[in-house]
């Protein structure tokens, strides 16, 4: 596995480095030899962030944890990354998708699902054009964490969310 580690407001030792490769390296039997997995380090207002993404074939593994030492968040994010992995897995095998980007032996190894994923509501409401601009205002009005809506500048459906800091972020497909 390739390892692209890097650090915002933090200096990358060696031990850190290590702590990192050493933990997330348990992840290799899961991977093919030139999977790369980047790793964001920060430190902001004292908490200790590290962001995992590992992008294979179709999708993003991601994981990001937060805690008052950065040991114990890197010790965090590699338990989520291995559930996450699970389910996937399940996914794949039950989709007969083609599993490129994973070592066989893992694809074969059976897991215990510890926490089927179950969409327990649905809804359904009328989409209707609006700006970026008003579907925050929306959002907050209806007192949600996020928001779909049709953008009217450009046609098409996007998301609206309340980012961690207060601000807003905006998801679009890509073209």
């Amino acid at each position: 596995m390739n390892f692209v580690i890097s650090g915002k407001n933090i200096e990358i030792t060696e031990r850190l480095r290590r702590q990192v490769e050493e933990k997330l390296g348990k992840l290799e039997r899961y991977f093919k030899p030139d999977t790369q997995i980047i790793v964001t380090l920060s430190v902001e207002k004292g908490r200790q962030k590290i962001e995992v993404t590992i992008p294979v074939k179709g999708t993003m593994i991601r994981s990001e944890q937060v805690s008052e030492d950065m040991y114990m968040s890197i010790d965090l994010v590699e338990a989520v990354i291995e559930r996450q992995l699970r389910r996937y897995k399940t996914k794949l095998v039950d989709r007969y998708q083609s599993g490129s980007g994973f070592q066989p032996e893992y694809l074969e190894e059976d897991f215990d699902e510890d926490g089927d994923v179950q969409i327990i509501r649905s809804k359904k409401f009328d989409i209707k054009p609006m700006y970026p601009e008003d579907a925050c205002i929306q959002m907050e009005l209806l007192g949600h964490s996020f928001f779909v809506f049709v953008n009217a500048e450009t046609g098409e459906t996007n998301v609206v969310y309340k980012r961690k800091d207060g601000a807003y972020g905006m998801i679009e497909p890509e073209t």
